[in-house]
């Protein structure tokens, strides 16, 4: 059984999380990873979910205010022995239940085009590609994607 948690970026296991997740993130971005690193600070990320199991933390994802309407999916991770699981779709659905609650109407998120698994994700997810946005504009291996939220009175 998977239990969700919201938190905030002081959590010490997001940290951890990150910590691995950049790790795998510096070997697939190669020389790139340090222009994409410089943008993913978890320095006061007030909307964390951690995800957990048998009281281990297993994945992780949170999101930034992008703009008045629109939050930016970050950080998304879920141990390697743990994926296949549902565990991010879990995360996901509930960082975007969290966003409506907090009257955002989308998503927005920046991967890269060699996260095969992340883009095959975010899809099954119902993300749709979008142009590149903000530092992402003129970057080649960035795939950017957003989803419009609806709140339950759509539903």
């Amino acid at each position: 059984m998977i239990k969700l948690i919201r938190t905030n970026s002081k959590h010490p296991d997001f940290s951890s999380l990150v910590k691995q997740l950049d790790a795998y993130l510096k070997v697939t971005d190669g020389d790139e990873h340090d222009f994409y690193n410089q943008f993913n600070s978890i320095e006061n990320i007030n909307n964390v979910v951690l995800a957990y199991t048998n009281n281990d933390v297993v994945g992780c994802g949170a999101f930034k205010t992008f703009d008045s309407d629109t939050v930016e999916i970050k950080r998304m991770f879920t141990l390697p022995e743990m994926r296949g699981r549902g565990i991010a779709t879990l995360i996901i659905k509930e960082l975007e239940s969290w966003a409506t609650e907090l009257n955002f109407t989308s998503c927005k998120l920046e991967t890269g085009i060699r996260q095969v698994e992340a883009v095959q994700f975010y899809k099954k997810n119902l993300y749709e590609i979008i142009s590149n946005y903000g530092q992402y504009l003129n970057i080649e291996n960035s795939l950017c994607f957003e989803k419009i939220l609806k709140n339950e009175d759509e539903k």
